[in-house]
């Protein structure tokens, strides 16, 4: 069996999860002289498009568990970019935003997230992202209905 052979051959999760993280190495790369990381990145960026969202939503939009979004929330409050506010309807919650400092760093390194997808693309023609973006959408949807249905 040729190499070629053997890395068709290999299971869809491994593949998918080697790629994830050699793209999330170069977002690393780009992102670490402004001192965040790719989770980090992804959450705030969330929190920047939709001001004053719950955790739980937070955790939904990133695909993170509660805990690493908790973990990942006090880091970025750490640094100066996010703040919380408890929230009016349930005291027991708090709406995340993003500071000045925080806003200026997402316009700062969207860029760089920018690259890295196109970096990607790159390798693909625009129909072959479009069908490749449209199966992980299909896969991603399918995955969390038996998630949803085994809990």
């Amino acid at each position: 069996m040729t190499t070629e052979d053997q890395d068709k051959s290999l299971a869809i999760g491994f593949i998918m999860g080697v790629t994830y993280r050699k793209i999330a190495s170069l977002l690393q790369k780009g992102l670490k002289a402004y001192d965040i990381t790719p989770e980090q990145w992804s959450v705030l960026h969330q929190i920047d498009r939709s001001e004053g969202m719950i955790q739980r939503e937070i955790a939904a939009r990133t695909g993170k568990d509660k805990p690493t979004t908790t973990r990942i929330l006090d880091h970025l409050e750490s640094k100066g970019l996010v703040y919380k506010q408890t929230g009016l309807q349930d005291r027991r919650s708090f709406l995340v935003y993003s500071t000045e400092r925080g806003k200026s760093l997402i316009r700062e390194t969207m860029r760089i997230e920018e690259g890295v997808t196109e970096e990607v693309k790159s390798c693909l023609t625009g129909e072959e992202y479009a069908l490749l973006t449209e199966l992980l959408l299909r896969i991603n949807d399918h995955v969390s209905e038996i998630i949803d249905n085994k809990e």
